[in-house]
């Protein structure tokens, strides 16, 4: 019989470790590492009988710890509607024998959740969690480790307790650390690209039946030859490929099955995401000027051009119609802000300096706006994302960023100053303000959202497409889907390769009578008349009142009187246009450089004279001067409109230096 001191039902190393059946070293070792409940006092280890039980409880192999925990899902109502309905799904669909699955879940309903629990009572080994990016891949490990107490998912959900969490679930990154540190995690995430780019850092370490269960975050992008690459690596593995818009990837389909699909319209009546309406700036007349000949247009005529691409883009970039978006966009903004609630706007635009003309019409109405695109510094990027977080400013225009994985609940007006040509990165850009700010609230005014547009760019085309998936969810995902608005190259992007300062088909007037509008997310009458029966009962009032009222407001659908100008103020907007003259003077220098077919570091031109370190500044240099024989007098002194003066003889000024500097150079 063994003897064990006990002191207040605590065991000292040594019958620790007789008790346990392994030695002091181990012992000692895994005390020292946390991975075995024990208390220090001084220099002695003391450990509770107790905890010992259940800590040998769960220390099951990673082949059988997640078929052998007990997790609290199918009836735990901490868990979500959507996350407990795909797990018994896929639980149901891997016991059949399946082998890929697709789950769809719109933003803000619970992905990494779902993420957590699929593994119990699925996985017979280790599991490995692909994200498309770092920031996803962040949050996910966050919610996965058991050692942060506010974050975990099982903890704060109750899905495991306390004393089955003693040995794991472990998770791991591939940031430090070696393959031992994966052979003693139960769970491994990482990023696609630690994975399948060096393939001889990780990938090739790993055994090919390392990995029992993959799961995929924002599916979309799996049909990529980096994703591939890994999921062909461990073929054997169970695959569960997880998206909120289920759509193709280069023109590729996600592989797999649709084990389950929780619609929008769900998710905005539990109140997962937020209600969102679609709002169309509506001219009565637009005058357009394209090819050098000008027309005017009636609403019934813009929406017929509309679907012409050179004309939606024309009006993408006009000012008379950026002017009413703003306008539009920042009354949602001040109805949202009713409520105390200090809501932001999301805009996006179709270039760089398209972006910067924009940004400047919410400054100059004394909306502090930044800018944000992919080609930027990291450390200014940083700057805007905590001006954005921090409420240091009312709206974001962004260019190429902002997608998956950003998660802000204040950005609750979506501001479209830009054509989407298919459904995925428009779905995708508006779930940028869908994530609601009161969770589980259908009815709470700061759980509600706008999208503002401009008739004329036929986004009204996205949202029928849309509204077609929620209907028709089968259909739609094998006929209408086709993957992602092809990304310009970045000197597109960034202005550099355009050829000339204006574009070649604008609007130059327009009269706006009516903003339409309609439901982001539809609604059967049959739901609309249950939600608000609901809520007539939680007021007090007769549930019967439903059934007209919502007949009555679908009869008066949505057609609004425009906003008021916002009014700009005198000094924002000679400091805006200050600024623009100054970045539309650098875009000139690029174009101009264009033209001559030099580079920016190369020494050209200023071996022709021009005092400069290179090409660049000195095209600077040459535009500045021509601006000052225009106008003399120093540029403190100058009134807005010499500013918008200057900046419209900026075509004229790179035309002329363009046939001088060509004659230089060809002698």
């Amino acid at each position: 019989m063994i003897n064990l001191i006990y002191i207040d039902n605590w065991l000292l190393i040594e019958d620790a470790s007789r008790y346990l059946g392994i030695g002091k070293t181990i012992l000692y070792t895994l005390a020292r590492e946390g991975k075995i409940p024990a208390n220090k006092v001084g220099k002695k280890w003391f450990f509770d009988k107790k905890q010992l039980d259940a800590w040998i409880k769960a220390s099951k192999p990673v082949e059988s710890f997640f078929g052998s925990v007990e997790a609290n899902i199918e009836e735990n109502l901490q868990i979500r509607e959507p996350q407990r309905e795909a797990y018994q799904r896929l639980y149901e669909f891997f016991k059949a024998g399946g082998k890929k699955a697709i789950v769809q879940i719109p933003v803000g309903c619970g992905k990494s959740g779902l993420a957590s629990i699929i593994p119990f009572g699925i996985a017979s080994g280790r599991v490995l969690i692909i994200s498309p990016n770092l920031t996803i891949k962040q949050g996910l490990f966050e919610i996965f480790n058991i050692t942060n107490r506010q974050k975990c998912f099982w903890r704060k959900r109750d899905v495991l307790k306390e004393e089955d969490m003693l040995a794991g679930p472990f998770a791991c990154t591939l940031d430090t650390g070696n393959i031992s540190v994966c052979e003693s995690s139960h769970i491994v995430i990482t990023n696609v690209h630690q994975l399948a780019i060096n393939t001889e850092k990780w990938l090739n370490k790993f055994s090919d039946d390392f990995f029992d269960l993959i799961i995929v975050d924002e599916a979309h992008h799996s049909a990529a030859d980096s994703w591939k690459k890994v999921i062909e690596k461990f073929s054997k593995a169970k695959v569960v490929n997880m998206t909120a818009t289920p759509f193709r990837s280069d023109n590729q389909e996600i592989e797999g099955e649709l084990v389950y699909r929780y619609p929008f319209k769900r998710a905005a009546m539990n109140g997962y995401v937020k209600r969102v309406k679609s709002w169309y700036v509506a001219p009565s007349e637009l005058t357009f000027t394209a090819k050098g000949q000008t027309k005017t247009y009636t609403l019934d005529e813009v929406l017929k051009m509309k679907e012409k691409d050179w004309f939606s883009k024309g009006i993408a970039v006009s000012e008379v119609c950026n002017q009413n978006i703003v306008d539009n966009s920042l009354e949602k903004l001040e109805e949202l802000r009713q409520t105390g609630t200090q809501h932001q706007i999301i805009a996006v635009a179709c270039s760089v300096d398209h972006a910067k003309v924009i940004r400047s019409m919410y400054n100059s109405r004394g909306y502090a706006t930044e800018v944000i695109f992919s080609q930027m510094e990291e450390d200014k990027k940083l700057s805007v994302m905590n001006k954005l977080k921090s409420g240091e400013i009312d709206c974001i225009v962004q260019v190429q960023m902002l997608g998956e994985g950003f998660d802000h609940q204040k950005l609750s007006v979506a501001a479209i100053f830009r054509p989407f040509r298919t459904l995925a990165p428009y779905i995708q850009f508006v779930g940028r303000i869908l994530r609601v700010i009161i969770q589980n609230d259908p009815t709470h005014p700061d759980n509600y959202g706008h999208i503002v547009t401009h008739a004329g760019m036929n986004l009204q085309e996205r949202l029928k497409e849309f509204q077609l998936f929620e209907k028709d969810d089968q259909k739609f995902w094998e006929e209408i889907i086709r993957g992602e608005d092809p990304k310009p190259p970045r000197k597109v992007i960034a202005g550099e390769t355009r050829m000339r300062l204006s574009e070649p088909a604008v609007a130059n007037s327009e009269i706006v009578e009516s903003l339409i509008g309609e439901d982001f997310i539809t609604s059967d009458d049959e739901d609309l008349i249950k939600d608000l029966e609901k809520k007539l009962e939680l007021l007090g009032l007769d549930p019967r009142d439903a059934k007209e009222l919502v007949l009555k407001q679908k009869q008066g659908e949505m057609i609004r009187k425009p906003a008021a100008p916002f009014q700009k103020l005198p000094q924002k907007e000679w400091e805006e246009a200050r600024r623009r003259l100054k970045e539309k003077t650098d875009r000139s220098a690029g174009i101009l450089l264009n033209r001559l077919e030099l580079k920016r570091q190369g020494r050209k031109i200023v071996n022709t004279g021009v005092y400069a370190t290179n090409d660049f500044v000195a095209a600077i240099t040459l535009i500045n001067q021509e601006l000052k024989k225009r106008y003399p007098e120093p540029r403190q002194e100058w009134s807005l409109e010499k500013f918008k003066e200057a900046t419209e003889k900026l075509e004229e000024i790179i035309t002329s230096l363009t046939r001088t500097y060509k004659k230089k150079f060809n002698g």
